[in-house]
């Protein structure tokens, strides 16, 4: 249970980090703008593109009662009906993006949002499924998904943790043998000083599970952050152009920084390599400028070495510096030249 296969992808700790780009609403209700997004996707390096599967009908209900108005986010003044009309993207668009997303050979699946939208996602053949923070307690919903035996990576921000278990529980109960986690702050934008990173591999720990980010800070820092903790998977929003606004466009990536990201965390995840004392080629090269004794004054055959003739000089070419005290005080066998490395076979 501690990896997952996302067509033929395995996805594990060891394993480089599976990289996603979430469309979102960043098409802006435009096809050609939906299609660019996942080509240039492709160009930055991403493993997947993520769509979100659902209608404002499907996910809420045109009411203007206080508690179905927007307060305190991007997005206050909106009702939660008005929103989700603005952000959906149309159903008819999304096989369409499927076949297109896999003649270029990056992975493409969606966060359902009800019973319709798993079943349409079957009919599109998607590797995979995305279970979206807020429908983490939606435990009908994941037993819906579960049932298609395939891959789930699921978020888990504003979750405990007995309902991350319980939602765990009721994927595997359901025929869900391959799950993902990833820790996830549920605010647009996110504050890195709310991203507790560490949860990360006590997830995989708690859970068995591989464990990543679905982050919403904004930049690169977080998630490149995530990598050392053992992040498997790494979630960012992705636009073409944050001026072209949006629902989420103000949190999201562009491409020209989502590449470098990946940049970043590829090297990030070079850097960690292994447990390891050996010394590397390059190290070895270096030891020559280590330090060493060396005479630092003409001494003559006989005479006593002292911290004034002889000292800890770089480079490595005479004795190792820990044998200075046992040196002191003893004579020299021959004419020493200022400069010259210290060897036993001119100590007395």
């Amino acid at each position: 249970m501690n990896s997952i296969i996302i067509n033929k992808r395995m996805i594990s700790a060891g394993n480089p980090a599976y990289i996603i780009a979430e469309m979102s609403a960043n098409h802006n209700k435009n096809f050609d703008k939906a299609v660019k997004i996942i080509e240039e996707a492709k160009k930055a390096g991403a493993d997947a593109v993520k769509l979100q599967t659902y209608t404002p009908d499907t996910i809420t209900m045109d009411s203007d009662n206080e508690c179905f108005k927007i307060k305190d986010t991007i997005w206050k003044g909106k009702t939660l009906y008005q929103l989700y009309e603005e952000a959906y993207t149309p159903w008819e668009w999304q096989p369409k993006l499927k076949k297109i997303a896999d003649s270029l050979h990056i992975d493409l699946f969606s966060t359902p949002f009800d019973n319709t939208a798993v079943d349409f996602l079957e009919k599109m053949d998607v590797p995979a499924y995305k279970i979206a923070s807020f429908e983490l307690v939606d435990l009908s919903l994941l037993k819906k998904v579960a049932a298609t035996g395939k891959p789930v990576i699921m978020s888990t921000g504003m979750a405990s943790l007995d309902e991350i278990r319980e939602a765990v529980n009721a994927l595997k109960e359901n025929n869900c043998h391959q799950i993902a986690l990833l820790k996830c702050t549920s605010a647009y934008p996110a504050l890195p000083e709310e991203a507790n990173l560490k949860t990360i591999p006590d997830l995989s720990k708690t859970f068995n599970v591989p464990a990543g980010l679905s982050d919403h800070t904004m930049g690169s820092t977080v998630a490149i952050t995530s990598i050392a903790l053992g992040a498997c998977i790494i979630e960012k929003h992705f636009c073409l152009n944050r001026k072209d606004s949006g629902p989420d466009a103000s949190f999201s990536m562009e491409p020209n920084e989502f590449a470098q990201m990946i940049k970043d965390i590829r090297i990030a995840e070079k850097s960690l390599g292994k447990i390891s004392y050996e010394l590397t080629e390059s190290q070895e090269k270096s030891k020559a400028f280590r330090r060493s004794l060396f005479a630092v004054e003409n001494i003559k055959k006989g005479d006593l070495f002292t911290e004034k003739n002889i000292r800890s000089i770089r480079p490595g070419n005479g004795l190792p510096p820990k044998h200075l005290e046992a040196i002191l005080g003893k004579k020299a066998k021959a004419d020493i030249q200022k400069g010259m490395p210290l060897v036993w076979d001119i100590i007395k």
